[in-house]
């Protein structure tokens, strides 16, 4: 690694550097440079911290904690396609077969927004920003597997330059970016986005038909229609090997990715504490009343369901648009997991919850921290 950042150093660099000539390209050259080797900038003066941990680093730790979610969604769609012309594979054939159909949406996705990421540097002659590591990630992985790929390239496009660029990039953001791009999906081309055909990617062959009653509906679009005995097991949901997005329909493959952000301690157990309390919650008092079908589902039921685990751990812990404060991160959680069921129960156009409850709540953060803060000065002025 010595030789190679000698030879970047020596015979490279002085080409992007000033009077260069691909002077004009230098931000390019250092997003790549500092993917490799950390920066060896020093602060002269003031106090200071010396950590390895920058932003390069802590994405790197979300994209390993995505992987379990990542990889059961590539079976998934490849076991749910041969589900659904009744052919049986052995796991790594139907792997295969979801890679095929998850690469390219990747692909797409990191072109465009990282193509954005690189002009917004360029001509504002700034760092290329990290964040979009992981939302080039997350993307795919919120969305059918039918998803068109110039969908997903105008959804990208328009996440990072609405959702961060206006804002001044990563880490001026109010709204996190991946949610942004499915919610842009969800209402610009929503016949894409909902319904039973979305979920399941079928190649039929001449000759060849779907196997009789077998339906690509979600649960969450099962329980729309009041239809509950046809909603799979608790288990079956769990484990995930039902239709839904590529990356969220196992919450066991999610817990994972749970368990390494909170190691690493780059998600919020808090955060992600509070919205199952506040799903809990919500869903106990649900079937306390219990008026309709819907209402009498067991609350954790609405845990595995959807994108419930998927938003609670990679989406509502989002260091950037969630809540700073640690009280703040508490009412935060809990207020979403609350929002999520009373959109799933109470309006049934929207089955899943939980994209318009943390987009909603991320533009309600600074307000909560601002009072947990108050209320704080307040307390302690009174000590006074």
């Amino acid at each position: 690694m010595k030789a190679l950042h000698n030879l970047i150093e020596k015979k490279v660099k002085p080409h992007f550097e000033q009077d260069g000539r691909l002077s004009k390209f230098y931000r390019t050259f250092e997003a790549f440079e500092t993917f490799l080797f950390v920066k060896g900038d020093v602060t002269t003066r003031g106090s200071h911290i010396r950590d390895a941990m920058e932003m390069k680093r802590t994405m790197f730790h979300v994209l390993i904690a995505l992987i379990p979610a990542l990889l059961f969604g590539m079976w998934n769609v490849g076991y749910q396609h041969y589900q659904a012309i009744g052919v049986d594979v052995d796991v790594l054939e139907a792997f295969w077969f979801g890679v095929l159909r998850v690469l390219p949406l990747i692909i797409v996705s990191y072109a465009a927004g990282l193509a954005i990421e690189f002009l917004f540097a360029t001509i504002r002659d700034h760092e290329v920003n990290e964040g979009f590591l992981v939302s080039g990630l997350l993307i795919p992985l919120i969305i059918p597997v039918t998803t068109p790929l110039w969908m997903v390239a105008v959804a990208t496009v328009f996440a990072v330059i609405i959702g961060k660029e206006v804002f001044g990039g990563t880490g001026m953001n109010i709204l996190n970016p991946a949610l942004l791009a499915r919610a842009f999906l969800f209402f610009a081309y929503p016949a894409h986005m909902s319904g039973d055909e979305v979920w399941i990617y079928t190649t039929l062959q001449e000759g060849q038909q779907l196997v009789d009653g077998f339906s690509g509906a979600t649960p969450l679009a099962v329980l729309a229609t009041g239809e509950i005995q046809s909603l799979p097991s608790a288990l079956e949901m769990f484990l995930g090997n039902i239709p839904g997005s590529i990356g969220e329909t196992s919450t066991l493959a999610i817990l994972l990715g749970a368990f390494v952000l909170i190691a690493t301690g780059v998600g919020s157990l808090r955060i992600m504490l509070s919205v199952v309390a506040g799903g809990m919650f919500m869903g106990l008092l649900f079937n306390l009343f219990a008026v309709n079908e819907f209402m009498e589902i067991p609350a954790y039921y609405h845990l595995i369901m959807g994108g419930f685990a998927f938003g609670t751990v990679y989406m509502a812990t989002d260091p950037v648009s969630a809540s700073q404060t640690g009280t703040g991160k508490y009412v935060y959680g809990f207020l979403i997991g609350v929002i999520t069921l009373l959109i799933r129960v109470v309006n049934p156009a929207f089955p899943e919850g939980m994209m318009l409850a943390i987009l909603f709540m991320n533009v309600f953060a600074p307000l909560i921290d601002h009072y947990v803060v108050r209320a704080n000065v307040k307390r302690r002025l009174k000590r006074v």
